[in-house]
């Protein structure tokens, strides 16, 4: 064991045994370094680890904390692994009724699939919208049709850059959110009766697409921290005839999982041998909590076989439904699709979205959500530390705003959910997540909204009512 292990597991003890309290300062840097004898590089590495672990948090130019939930080391979900089989694709009508049901102001947004709009830069975007709209030249109606705006395709380019990935502008199309973008993507590499492998759970919406589309799915496990199982996607790809995958490599819905790099790229690999497709949704790669994002599986892409489907509904502009995909080798098929279908995204909501790119501040507004996600990620999991029974199993992404549970074996989730909405919160059961109606004791939590006194009390109702089954 190196020694700032050794020295993380001392402070991890103290945490455990109750010495440091949730929400006490940890030892600053300096005073650990000289009180035990250390390096301040092995205490810096030390306190990296037990962030990992969920232990502690750094808050900017206060040093560490220690957690408000880390009395309480959370066991993982479990991986499942389903039936290896094809599966016809119907459940728009239980999505349906339960979403219905979320639509009610007053109701705890625990189900809900977006952030709350007031982390969000509103204002200053209806101010790009008016400046884009004064300065809007009349002949964008015809020059902005697909692929779309030219200044808000420069700037995706340049983001992409920033983070490590060459790509050209050609390859660029702007969408009507990132849901359209992904329904173009399997438009344009299937047809219905194909097979499609997904993640098991996988988010609602990719299963309405597969349904919509008449394609048949393949549920392949995801491990709470990895990812997808590409073990058991490479004996799919012996054993089946799949036409595309489709996978959520980092902070995935429900689960919160990230593939490391290297499995980005073992995954890329495999796709490349079998020829396969790989449509890459990446909608929550801005909100990460760690130092540096986290690269796409598009980053290792050399035959353009990744299509990779972005959007700025959950980092920046909700509602005003602005996506994008990376097309790859698929680009001029998806633009004659996109033509044939909607023509173009609204164009005042490109060249706003542009604009503010170019001047509003971005990634002053990317910090400040970050930070947020991560201390309503912290309160949640201190709820669920304090009112839900020990067998409870959740995830800790490090990006996003979901935090999957796997309850009890005897909780039915479906019923769970129904008891909680009476009482005014929504949550999502596990049954939404998988075509097979699976992971019944599992439930998606949203910390997506700003902590307060009636988000605790709905946890406490919430955990009581899990308790009761």
């Amino acid at each position: 064991m190196k020694r700032y292990e050794r020295f993380a597991d001392d402070i991890a003890e103290l945490i455990r045994s109750g010495v440091l309290g949730p929400g006490q300062r940890v030892p600053s840097v300096r005073y650990a370094s000289q009180t035990h004898g250390v390096s301040p590089s092995t205490v810096f590495q030390a306190y990296y680890l037990l962030e990992r672990r969920g232990l502690i948090r750094a808050r900017p130019r206060s040093g560490y904390f220690v957690n408000t939930h880390a009395s309480r080391q959370f066991n993982e979900p479990q991986a499942h692994v389903p039936v290896n089989v094809s599966t016809e694709v119907d459940v728009s009508a239980l999505v349906f009724s339960i979403l219905e049901s979320m639509k009610d102001p007053q109701t705890i947004p625990f189900g809900s699939a977006f952030p709350s709009p007031s982390l969000f830069p509103l204002q200053r975007l209806s101010r790009s919208l008016a400046s884009a709209g004064r300065g809007m030249d009349p002949r964008m109606v015809v020059t902005d049709l697909s692929p779309g705006n030219p200044q808000l395709r420069r700037q995706i380019a340049l983001r992409y850059m920033v983070g490590g990935l060459m790509l050209p502008m050609e390859e660029l199309l702007i969408t009507n959110g990132a849901l359209e973008a992904l329904n173009l993507c399997l438009q344009a590499v299937t047809q219905p009766g194909d097979l499609v492998a997904i993640e098991a759970p996988a988010f609602y919406a990719c299963l309405q697409v597969l349904e919509r589309l008449k394609l048949k799915a393949v549920e392949i496990p995801v491990h709470p921290r990895e990812g997808m199982d590409l073990g058991i996607l490479a004996q799919t790809l012996e054993k089946h005839p799949v036409k595309a995958v489709w996978s959520m490599t980092n902070f995935q819905n429900p689960v919160g999982a990230s593939m490391p790099e290297a499995k980005k790229q073992e995954l890329v690999e495999l796709l490349r041998r079998h020829q396969v497709p790989l449509i890459e949704d990446d909608v929550y790669a801005e909100l990460y909590y760690s130092a540096q994002a986290p690269k796409p599986a598009k980053a290792f892409d050399t035959d353009g076989l990744v299509m990779h489907c972005g959007s700025f509904a959950k980092s920046l502009a909700p509602g005003y439904r602005i996506g994008w995909v990376a097309a790859g080798r698929f680009a001029q098929k998806i633009e004659r699709l996109k033509l044939m279908t909607s023509l173009c995204a609204s164009m005042p909501a490109q060249a706003a979205i542009a604009d503010y790119l170019q001047h509003g501040g971005f990634d002053r507004h990317l910090r400040k959500l970050r930070y947020a996600l991560e201390e309503q990620q912290s309160a949640m999991l201190g709820a669920i530390a304090r009112y839900f029974p020990e067998q409870t199993r959740v995830s800790q992404p490090s990006g996003g705003y979901f935090l999957w549970l796997e309850l009890p074996e005897q909780m039915d989730s479906l019923k769970l959910f129904r008891m909680a909405l009476a009482q005014g919160i929504s949550i999502a059961p596990g049954p939404i997540f998988s075509p097979t109606r699976g992971f019944g004791n599992c439930i998606r939590l949203n910390y997506g909204s700003p902590w307060h006194p009636g988000a605790e009390q709905a946890m406490e109702t919430l955990g009581r009512i899990v308790r009761s089954f």
